[in-house]
């Protein structure tokens, strides 16, 4: 049937997400099933899912691992074998009900897993050079993949996983289509989701010699031996707008551009004050130190 629902389970992680949740669902209404795991959100987040037909999952974080989505990986009951994940300031674009179809309904589908390249939308605008391509493996056969787990520290971030990537067993591909990523309609959000990030990037610097997971992805695993190698040069901040501003080509993104990558040099900026802040705290509690 022309009109059938993709064979496919989309799942969102989200909390207080009212003004993004309707537009990500929007955008998925081909999936036959879609879980979104919810935290408790105090907003309209649950009611707006329900009232478009999606499931939603309370889930509760006691700290450490697992975050969301490996704890609903391996706990909702999907109805398929092909999972999407989307992030609720996510959308696709219509032409992906094709493609995610042809791949999900083909029996001897070679791959177990797609990489999707993603846009960031800042200040109303689409960034077609900072930050772009970005390549996220999001939809997968949901048996054979886990997000990786980078670091044993309380990272103070939130409940689910950053920039951590999905570990497959098995060969991937790329799809043709383009996620749309609204991550940061302000300033204002940029700075608030940030703050949390650098939290997280802190936590993950202490644990810096363990060795980074080997990503099927060539771009992806060349821009974390990149970082590796940044962490030990000076004027970072300096260095991630200069990255973003120059080699990534932000400059023809016009002023949003250039806002994008002045703010990625503060990100950076705070990335290296709290994991400096880490190590003050950790000598002082140490005792032969003191």
């Amino acid at each position: 049937m022309l009109n059938s629902k993709v064979p496919l389970s989309v799942l969102i992680p989200a909390k207080n997400e009212e003004y993004n949740i309707a537009r990500c669902l929007d955008s998925v209404t081909w999936a036959e099933e879609c879980f979104v795991v919810d935290s408790r959100s105090d907003d309209k987040t649950c009611e707006i899912a329900k009232e478009r037909g999606a499931l939603v999952v309370q889930f509760e974080y006691v700290g450490g691992w697992p975050k969301k989505k490996n704890w609903a990986l391996e706990n909702l009951p999907f109805k398929h074998k092909w999972v999407l994940i989307l992030d609720a300031d996510e959308t696709f674009p219509p032409e992906a009900e094709h493609e995610i179809r042809r791949i999900v309904e083909n029996p001897n589908e070679e791959h177990a897993g797609y990489w999707i390249n993603r846009r960031y939308f800042f200040l109303g605008k689409p960034l077609k050079h900072a930050y772009f391509p970005n390549w996220n493996l999001r939809l997968f056969k949901h048996r054979v993949g886990r997000y990786e787990k980078l670091t044993n520290i309380h990272t103070h971030s939130g409940d689910h996983e950053i920039h951590e990537h999905v570990i497959i067993q098995g060969s991937t591909g790329r799809l043709k289509s383009i996620m749309n990523h609204f991550a940061f309609p302000s300033i204002e959000s940029f700075v608030e989701k940030h703050n949390r990030y650098s939290n997280w990037e802190a936590a993950v610097s202490q644990e810096a010699e363990n060795p980074i997971s080997k990503l099927q992805n060539k771009q992806v695993n060349a821009r974390r031996q990149i970082k590796r190698l940044f962490k030990s040069m000076p004027f970072r901040p300096t260095l991630r707008f200069l990255y973003v501003y120059i080699l990534q080509k932000g400059f023809l993104d016009g002023w949003a551009g250039y806002i994008f990558a002045r703010l990625h040099g503060q990100y950076e900026f705070l990335s290296i004050a709290k994991s400096r802040e880490y190590n003050i705290k950790k000598n002082q509690d140490d005792p032969d130190n003191l």
